[in-house]
């Protein structure tokens, strides 16, 4: 292996996540990289330092150094003010709804997607050359640069995203983001055949050519894509069923939304498929295996847990989404003794506002002790679990912990910030989720290259400016509000539409 972009970073606090013990904090570790691969990850000591810049010389880089590593001397390397742990992982999150933030609130989901979500993929989907001529780019081009920044920011560097609406006709624009963000990601694409806006029903041949097409793009590194019908209720087993047995030629996952909120999955029981619910229903059609990952299971009967639990399908927490929306919450404990996997994400930043995932896992945390009555419910480090390894296990990905052989994608957490002091070994963990508000992410690294450092996000690998995107997403913004001033309203999505 060559020995270039070999990255050495020693940090006052590591938490490396490894299988052997999740809780382990090491005070004054280490980290060492090489292309996009971890090397070796420890406690940091005058003679493994000094055997590593013998070792490296002039190859090594080391992070919170300006000079030559090859004539450096150990004791010039530095220990950095922060907290080291895996990069987050987001299984759920919708890339097209970074403009959305603040359009169409306190209203239930179903209203929202009418509102908020249909109109704007529309808008910019049937106004795509004057909004390109604005911009300099496809309006969804910069949306997703966008969101890619986004998640950097907050110290996502791996994704599932859930492609759908007008979205779902724009993969390769998706997939271009990403690989320039230099992230990771998994396109879930969406589609739907019945109880949802007109213009946006498929067939279901359509709906497997799509994902055809999308698999067939040439050049990707980063990306990789997946059957996402967008909801249980708007897709009938017609399409489903297909998509499903796609998933599983091709050894992919199945991503959809399920059960996520009150009065949709009452009317599913009662007249979509009467007697069932979204669970029970996806069970009777054969699309629920251990590849398959739902987000949200709100609404959840006893029969559903045991049905999730005997398939091995997976569950995607999303506590922001669906307390803003006012869907409810799932029943994570009980899902968790079950035996059912669940990861803590952020959904879209048009419903959740922010990818503060750190956000997100404490305020799942909040209500179900709230709930519950119960403190000792979903400690710090469980949660750290359900941001890191768990999604990580979820998207087949060899990362969310720091040891050898794992993909080299973490991130440091500055202690230099008022909130994060004190911080000492016995609380550095249950400081990450308590004390911090996403904002101390200083530096972000994926698959060996650094996204963001000390704070700024840096150029894309295309030279794309973030400071740009977030000009164009603004103009985005404001030529959409003017838009929504003589705009019709759309409807035909879900229950609240139905009667």
């Amino acid at each position: 292996m060559s020995r270039q972009n070999t990255i050495l970073c020693r940090t006052k606090f590591l938490i490396p996540m490894g299988k052997s013990d999740r809780s382990k904090r090491i005070k004054d570790g280490f980290i060492l990289t090489q292309g996009e691969e971890i090397l070796e990850v420890g406690a940091y000591s005058s003679v493994k330092g000094e055997s590593l810049l013998k070792e490296y010389g002039k190859d090594l880089t080391v992070m919170g150094f300006e000079g030559d590593a090859g004539s450096m001397k150990e004791s010039e390397i530095p220990c950095l003010n922060t907290i080291m742990l895996p990069a987050f992982v987001k299984a759920h999150g919708h890339d097209h709804e970074q403009p959305l933030i603040g359009i169409a609130k306190d209203v239930p989901l179903t209203e929202w997607l009418d509102k908020a979500v249909n109109p704007f993929t529309g808008y910019i989907n049937d106004n795509n050359d004057m909004l390109t001529k604005e911009l300099g780019m496809s309006p969804q081009l910069v949306t997703y640069y966008m969101a890619r920044v986004c998640d950097i920011n907050y110290g996502i560097t791996t994704s599932m995203v859930h492609h759908c609406n007008h979205s779902k006709y724009h993969a390769a624009e998706i997939a271009r983001a990403n690989e320039a963000a230099g992230t990771t990601m998994i396109v879930a694409i969406g589609g739907q055949d019945r109880f949802y806006y007109e213009a946006l029903l498929d067939t279901p041949e359509e709906a497997v050519e799509r994902l055809v097409k999308a698999s067939q793009i040439k050049g990707l590194k980063r990306t990789s894509f997946c059957p996402g019908p967008d909801q249980l209720f708007s897709n009938s087993r017609k399409v489903l069923i297909p998509l499903k047995q796609w998933a599983r030629e091709n050894n992919t996952l199945f991503h959809i939304h399920s059960s996520e909120e009150p009065k949709t999955t009452a009317w599913f029981k009662k007249e979509i498929e009467p007697g069932m619910s979204p669970v029970q229903y996806a069970d009777s059609i054969g699309i629920l295996d251990e590849n398959s990952v739902l987000a949200h299971q709100v609404n959840c009967i006893p029969e559903d847990l045991e049905i999730l639990a005997r398939t091995g399908t997976k569950i995607v927490h999303n506590p922001l989404a669906n307390t803003i929306l006012g869907s409810g919450m799932p029943p994570i404990m009980e899902m968790i003794k079950a035996g059912i996997p669940v990861a803590i994400s952020t959904d879209g930043s048009g419903s959740a506002d922010n990818q503060n995932i750190i956000g997100a896992a404490r305020a799942a945390a909040q209500y179900q002790k709230a709930f519950h009555q119960d403190a000792t419910l979903l400690k710090s480090e469980k949660l750290l679990e359900m941001i890191t390894v768990v999604p990580s296990s979820i998207l087949r990905k060899n990362q969310g912990e720091l040891t050898e052989g794992r993909q080299a994608d973490f991130i440091l957490l500055d202690l230099n910030k008022p909130n994060m002091t004190p911080t000492r070994l016995d609380n550095v963990i249950e400081n990450i989720i308590w004390a911090a508000d996403g904002s101390e992410i200083s530096t972000v690294v994926a698959r060996g290259r650094i996204l963001k450092n000390d704070g700024v996000i840096k150029d894309f690998i295309d030279g794309t400016k973030p400071e740009e995107i977030m000009a164009k997403v603004q103009k985005l913004s404001e030529l959409y509000a003017k838009h929504r001033e003589t705009a019709p309203e759309i409807s035909g999505t879900g229950a609240h539409n139905q009667h």
